[in-house]
């Protein structure tokens, strides 16, 4: 849709060069209608009235949202936010015209609760649906494995919040999490126009040192394998695939998974600033490091909120470091009474594109967000800090 400058065509040799079908354009602007968050998993912040409405303080995440209730009185088909999905995909065209990308976040429990999670099950007749949408709108979808067994970092997002992460101290659950892998890299691997990228982890807790890291590196190894070469032959599949730079500084993966000998490989890294100041400096000085990876990088979640006051985004009955309810943080300001934010947020916005499309693209989280407009794209568009057209842009910045 919006072609790559034609600088950052910097490599003739690159993850994807032989791989048509994910084009330069596809990658140029990926945006994402990220509503879908809601419907194939839940996070407190991005839906808070689903947990509200239990009036139970033990529900912080999906793992106590089906540990403290009646499963039978919670089928996912019954429950009315799964009915937004059609209407998110269906978009009017002239939005439909700037998005080319859904990242589809679905956790390990939509194909397997054989430990006795008690999670919900029914996200993947949504998952197919979300698919057969996304192809009638001629739409790219990036299957994101969002939560694995044991949680691969502890926070919400991963679908159980713990003290301490341990999904890789226990090989069955990496085993598990490499059966999903096979099994969606194989319903997808002849519908790589559609779905040309597989996500096999969202946001590994790298920060716990190289123990986690080992693991993680051996689990893109072979998530490489199942996704590449889905076949059980030597045929390569035409599907990408995504790896998490587990929250390690930009450069860190350099020299992993090198293009020469593997292809068809993204890093994904997300670069959020809602917990410091100088924002706009700081995004800008993001720029050297993307451009300057030695394998295709596309920022995979980012906001242009600038503070963490969203509720519940640290966690459901967690404070905010803004204002210094967070335990141990100090107070900046008021969560209330915000003036002046919306230029802050246009400004804001524009720079971290500018700043991203060193990259090979990006992603912003959340396409919608219940009571955060600040972190969703659709109030962004409605209340003019995002524009329709991304390259429209007011501010034009030096990076």
């Amino acid at each position: 849709m919006h072609m790559l400058p034609s600088t950052l065509l910097r490599s003739s040799v690159s993850p994807l060069s032989h791989y048509p079908t994910l084009s330069l354009s596809c990658l140029a602007f990926l945006m994402v209608p990220r509503k879908f968050v809601g419907e194939l998993g839940r996070m407190p912040w991005i839906t808070p009235s689903i947990f509200d409405n239990t009036n139970d303080s033990r529900i912080v995440d999906e793992w106590t949202f089906g540990q403290y209730q009646d499963h039978p009185k919670l089928s996912p088909l019954s429950l009315p936010w799964i009915h937004g999905l059609p209407k998110v995909i269906s978009l009017p065209s002239q939005l439909l015209g700037s998005l080319n990308h859904v990242r589809l976040p679905i956790g390990y429990w939509a194909f397997d609760v054989s430990r006795g999670e008690p999670f919900i099950q029914g996200q993947l007749p949504y998952l197919h649906k979300a698919v057969q949408w996304a192809q009638n709108h001629n739409l790219k979808i990036i299957i994101d494995l969002h939560g694995v067994p044991g949680s691969q970092n502890g926070f919400d997002n991963s679908g159980q919040r713990k003290l301490f992460p341990e999904w890789h101290t226990n090989q069955d659950n990496i085993k598990r999490t490499n059966t999903i892998i096979k099994r969606l890299a194989s319903d997808f691997k002849n519908m790589t126009v559609t779905v040309p990228v597989i996500e096999p982890l969202n946001k590994p807790a790298g920060f716990y040192g190289d123990g986690f890291l080992s693991v993680t590196k051996q689990y893109w190894y072979d998530s490489y394998g199942n996704i590449r070469y889905p076949y059980g032959t030597d045929q390569v599949s035409n599907t990408v695939i995504m790896i998490h730079d587990s929250s390690m500084p930009i450069g860190y993966w350099n020299g992993f998974m090198n293009p020469h000998s593997y292809e068809g490989v993204i890093l994904d890294t997300h670069i959020y600033q809602i917990f410091s100041t100088a924002h706009i400096r700081t995004a800008c000085n993001k720029a050297q490091g993307l451009a300057t990876e030695d394998i295709w990088v596309v920022v995979g979640e980012w906001t242009p909120a600038a503070i963490d006051c969203a509720r519940y985004l640290n966690g459901r009955g967690v404070g905010a470091r803004y204002d210094g309810s967070y335990p141990g943080s100090t107070r900046v300001g008021s969560c209330d009474g915000l003036t002046d934010y919306k230029d802050l947020l246009r400004h804001y916005w524009e720079a971290q594109v500018i700043t991203f499309d060193h990259g090979q693209g990006w992603i912003e989280w959340t396409w919608k967000a219940e009571n955060a407009d600040e972190w969703s794209y659709e109030a962004g568009l409605e209340n003019g800090w995002i524009p329709h057209d991304p390259t429209d842009l007011r501010n034009r910045i030096s990076v």
